[in-house]
């Protein structure tokens, strides 16, 4: 297990650095979108402390839409005027703030579903209008390296402490924004803010993907056991699919404009 959650972040955060490198911002933000890190927190769970205890925290992880969509907002504004000490701490104060909230509500399926449609349709109208450069230096590897031991580091930390305080702050927890965080700040340093910004509006856009799988497994766990988790993924990769068709809009009426003039 342990060797499972210092592997699984790290290689998908290189995974995604080299998506962003090769095809942008956009790509790479989607990508995050998928249950790289709710899903093996959520399945340690269920192993752990039985199937009923791990359902319970995926309505609670599908409700911390909510928060995880207020980080990258926060991040994506503040990046825009202030450097990343700044966008980060005030980011993860929001996030915190929304969770704190979150979890004096009494649990309920319907509510999270509420909270986390809301939070993925109100989404692309709260991001900065940005067009991102994306040529630009690539990544040193040494800053790889940074993100992927950042991306374990902020893993085990998570999991140690969903593990001892109920099934609702382990679900909150199990959004923590690990690789939100992680990227953001580094692309931030090598990229700017512009492709920041259009890196996390992505992320959320991607998010349908997460959601969908929170949503199948506080649905399906207590019935079909571990087999839902199969099902989540398998629906999560679906969902990812169908929200590849909403990076391809414009952000604004006006980059649209810029796109066209530039076939012609």
């Amino acid at each position: 297990m342990l060797m499972l959650k210092l592997l699984v972040i790290p290689g998908f955060l290189l995974l995604i650095s080299l998506a962003g490198k090769r095809w942008g911002p956009s790509v790479a933000g989607w990508l995050s979108g998928l249950p790289v890190v709710v899903g093996p927190i959520l399945f340690f769970l269920a192993v752990e402390q039985g199937e009923a205890f791990a359902a319970q925290s995926a309505t609670a992880a599908l409700s911390a839409m909510f928060a995880m969509i207020a980080f990258c907002v926060t991040y994506a504004q503040v990046a825009q005027r202030r450097g990343w000490p700044w966008a980060l701490s005030l980011s993860l104060l929001v996030w915190a703030g929304v969770a704190v909230a979150l979890s004096q509500v009494p649990p309920s399926l319907l509510f999270s579903v509420v909270a986390a449609s809301t939070a993925l349709l109100a989404a692309p109208y709260l991001f900065p209008k940005v067009q991102p450069i994306v040529s630009g230096p690539a990544p040193k590897s040494d800053k790889l390296l940074l993100r992927m031991i950042a991306g374990a580091l902020l893993t085990l930390a998570v999991t140690l402490l969903a593990r001892t305080v109920g099934e609702g702050w382990s679900g909150l927890l199990a959004v923590f924004p690990v690789l939100g965080s992680v990227m953001a700040v580094f692309s931030q340093q090598t990229r700017g803010p512009a492709f920041t910004a259009a890196l996390l509006r992505a992320t959320a856009t991607g998010m349908y993907s997460f959601a969908a799988f929170c949503l199948v497994l506080a649905l399906a766990l207590p019935v079909m056991g571990m087999n839902a988790f199969v099902l989540g993924v398998a629906v999560s990769v679906g969902m990812l699919g169908i929200t590849r068709r909403l990076l391809a809009r414009p952000v604004n009426p006006t980059v649209a404009a810029g796109r066209s003039a530039i076939k012609r």
